[in-house]
């Protein structure tokens, strides 16, 4: 039984969708940001991929600050930047900058995976792999950075006593001790890789530090949403998300693409193990049968807050999706009151 009002927030990749520019992305992504913020989403995180023509959140900090533009009281923040692709410097400065501009509404996400391919991955840094083991020491030297306190030769001014929080993203075990171990805010990426939600978040919960950030543990949790007026209009838009799904996993990545009827061969890829591993917090359906695998979702995590993606290829389908998640979030929390 929910008995708290739980936190829903967005996770926002740009995807580009067939027959669509960049900038006409970003663009769709502001729209949407500004429509979350009067459907009373939480957060609007924007995350950090890089060399897939397929998803425009590259330049993460930059995006941010153009959605933190456009909009006026929703946060804003990465989900995440992916620190050993960066130089933690940079990114307290970037992150320093964004706060001064962007009062009490900027969040840092830090993650340790590439984002990418490993060759662009060497591109980007070509120590990174020296990065991704001091990652804990990494994220250390940011709170460094941001705290009022810093006396080190080397200093972020911009970023000192600036209000940014930092929360620790993972898809693995690994992440949920760092992010107990620091006392920090722990956000779990079940929405492509749920396998071991369950036991980093047991992990996370077992080993959980006080700290001058938090006095007790706080997780968020990824799903898909696909949400449509019927079950049947839900299943043809996820056919979208589908063959985006396919060609990660085959590693040809291409725009999103408009969604077709579910044939008989998107059947067989939907029903294959591996697909249906990654799709297994996947909510696709009408209104009433996402409420139902949401309210099941968070009984069984206890998790804190949800951050939602949604891979549609049309922006008004999209924007529909989150409106109707905002009213079932809505309509568990009165329930549960």
């Amino acid at each position: 039984m929910m008995s708290k009002n739980i936190p829903y927030s967005i996770l926002e990749l740009a995807t580009v969708a067939n027959n669509s520019t960049p900038a006409e992305t970003f663009a769709k992504s502001l729209d949407l940001a500004q429509q979350a913020e009067e459907f009373g989403y939480n957060r609007f995180w924007l995350a950090e991929h890089h060399n897939m023509k397929s998803i425009a959140s590259a330049a993460t900090s930059v995006l941010i600050g153009y959605i933190a533009g456009g909009t006026k009281k929703i946060r804003i923040g990465s989900g995440g930047i992916m620190l050993p692709n960066h130089s933690p410097l940079v990114v307290s400065e970037q992150f320093g900058t964004l706060g001064n501009l962007y009062p009490n509404r900027i969040d840092l996400g830090l993650g340790r995976a590439p984002g990418t391919d490993q060759e662009t991955a060497h591109e980007i840094r070509s120590d990174r792999m020296k990065a991704v083991y001091q990652f804990p020491e990494e994220v250390s030297k940011i709170q460094q950075y941001f705290s009022k306190e810093n006396s080190e030769k080397v200093r972020s001014y911009v970023s000192e006593g600036v209000g940014v929080p930092i929360y620790i993203l993972g898809s693995s075990t690994d992440s949920a001790h760092v992010a107990a171990k620091k006392g920090l805010p722990y956000v779990f990426a079940s929405h492509f890789a749920p396998a071991q939600l369950h036991q980093a978040l047991q992990i996370y919960h077992q080993n959980f530090q006080l700290s001058e950030f938090l006095d007790k543990p706080y997780t968020i949790a990824g799903i898909n949403v696909i949400a449509a007026e019927t079950d049947e209009q839900a299943e043809v838009l996820s056919t979208s998300m589908l063959k985006m799904i396919l060609g990660v996993v085959t590693g040809n990545i291409d725009y999103i693409q408009s969604p077709t009827e579910m044939t008989p061969d998107l059947l067989q890829i939907a029903n294959h193990p591996s697909i249906q591993q990654m799709t297994r917090y996947a909510f696709i359906g009408s209104k009433e049968t996402v409420k139902e695998k949401t309210k099941a979702f968070l009984e069984e995590t206890k998790v804190d807050e949800v951050i939602v993606a949604s891979h549609i290829y049309k922006h008004e389908d999209r924007i529909n999706s989150y409106k109707l998640f905002s009213e079932i979030m809505k309509e568990l929390k009165n329930n549960a009151s």
